[in-house]
């Protein structure tokens, strides 16, 4: 029995090959026909909106986009939906999330999730730590036995733990394509030998790859050799640094983030024009960095309203991890704020040059409550300087193009997934409107701003500390 086999039965094997072979749908079992109404359209492709206009959704599409006046002559049969001058745009992502896991059949935790990602407007979920059950959540979502997301999963984690030689890599590659997975993620700890053997089985086996950077393999190495998303923008302060004594984990920190001030900015430009050449992706997670290796302590981050919908166990978790850090002295205001100051200058390198963002926190992590992190996400991306416009577009059109699926997805106009969220106010004004979600169309299922609260609330029942 080979190593994915050994965590994979049988029967989800043979299911996940059926879908493969046989052309599974991924539409809604059950889609219905809507027409919503009074709506102003946020067209990103064009910088336009389109206001007082109507969205036809049939069969899981887009049928029709239509000024108001015009659309006297649809059948009134269809389920009207008034959207009330609501603001509609194709949805937000998280790519980089940790999909919850599970060995039983019980996925009401992860489903638990999947409301919160959904009630925040998020419509594509990549996970990023691979699990068998990350595929059985894949067809649960694509027969609606759960509500959730469009998934794109990872494998299981390509370390130096979990490599033990080049063969064995590159056998973890077939397997996990074989599988169904979508994506590899790659860890530190890999040398050039068996990262090597994960990279040219990946593009062998026309799986994309990406994640953290193995310190003997380096950005440069990642980038020649197919990496398609750099995680965290991990790398790039240790490509900066000439001198790789100071990289030494137990003086530079977590990240590197003590180095800093040995990188020489002046290879940035260099860096940037190597991922844009290389066509590679980046996802930022600047939140993470804030909340977990930021200087705000532990004790306010745990008082935080989202902090009410997740486990009182896992946010004590999070509340430990942090305070290990802080009670070590790495966590103080001048060892981070530079590290913290460096990253927002780095994406501003990296998106001005025209490097591709994906719109990415890092949920459930340390103090990013899945769905709603994303949103801190987008204070960060605008604090650093990109424009809401650009960030919507990291969100939805993005995560198309990464997914090589552009136009089957991430926009609203005819022939498309239909995809889209519904908020009060125009998000290109404030982006804060985004949170003021008045229902969301997932694949063509309607789901109102009702459904998503009483969900919120159930959760929040759930996670009542007693």
């Amino acid at each position: 029995m080979n190593i994915l086999q050994k965590q994979i039965n049988n029967k989800l094997y043979l299911s996940l090959l059926f879908m493969v072979v046989f052309g599974f749908s991924f539409s809604p079992v059950s889609a219905q026909e809507y027409i919503v109404n009074n709506v102003h359209i946020i067209n990103l492709e064009n910088d336009q909106v389109l206001t007082d206009h109507l969205i036809h959704v049939k069969g899981g599409k887009i049928e029709a986009i239509l000024p108001m006046a015009k659309g006297k002559g649809l059948k009134k049969s269809i389920q009207s939906i008034d959207g009330k001058g609501a603001y509609a745009f194709a949805g937000l992502a998280e790519m980089h999330s940790h999909i919850p896991t599970t060995e039983t059949d019980d996925f009401s935790y992860i489903q638990d999730v999947m409301w919160l990602y959904l009630a925040n407007g998020i419509l594509n979920v990549r996970g990023m730590i691979g699990h068998h059950s990350h595929l059985e959540l894949k067809k649960k979502i694509a027969s609606g036995e759960i509500t959730g997301p469009r998934i794109f999963a990872a494998g299981q984690s390509l370390n130096g733990g979990s490599v033990e030689n080049p063969d064995m890599g590159a056998q973890m590659v077939r397997e996990q394509k074989t599988a169904g997975f979508d994506h590899l993620k790659l860890h530190p700890g890999l040398d050039m030998p068996k990262f090597l053997a994960i990279a040219n089985t990946a593009k062998e086996e026309d799986i994309m790859f990406g994640g953290h950077i193995s310190l003997d393999v380096g950005l440069v190495n990642s980038l020649n050799n197919g990496y398609r998303s750099v995680e965290h923008m991990d790398g790039y302060i240790e490509a900066l640094v000439t001198d790789k004594s100071k990289l030494d984990p137990q003086v530079a920190g977590p990240f590197s983030m003590m180095a800093v001030k040995d990188a020489d900015k002046s290879r940035i430009p260099y860096l940037v024009q190597l991922t844009l050449d290389k066509k590679a992706w980046i996802a930022p997670t600047l939140t993470l960095f804030e909340r977990f290796f930021g200087y705000i302590p532990a004790d306010e981050f745990r008082l935080e309203s989202d902090m009410k919908y997740m486990p009182g166990i896992q946010v004590q978790q999070w509340v430990n991890q942090k305070k290990l850090l802080e009670n070590q002295g790495v966590l103080k205001e001048e060892n981070v704020k530079p590290y913290l100051e460096f990253r927002k200058e780095m994406l501003m390198a990296l998106h001005r040059g025209g490097v591709p963002i994906i719109m990415s926190s890092d949920s459930p992590q340390v103090f990013n409550v899945p769905g709603f992190s994303i949103h801190n996400e987008i204070s960060s991306m605008h604090e650093a300087g990109m424009s809401p416009n650009e960030i919507l577009t990291t969100g939805s059109l993005n995560i198309a193009k990464y997914f090589e699926k552009e136009g089957q997805f991430g926009v609203i106009k005819k022939g498309a997934s239909a995809d889209f969220v519904l908020v009060e106010g125009n998000p290109l004004d404030n982006l804060s409107h985004l949170k003021n979600v008045k229902g969301v169309m997932v694949r063509g299922e309607w789901i109102s701003s009702e459904k998503l609260q009483e969900e919120l609330k159930r959760i929040k029942g759930k996670n009542v500390r007693r």
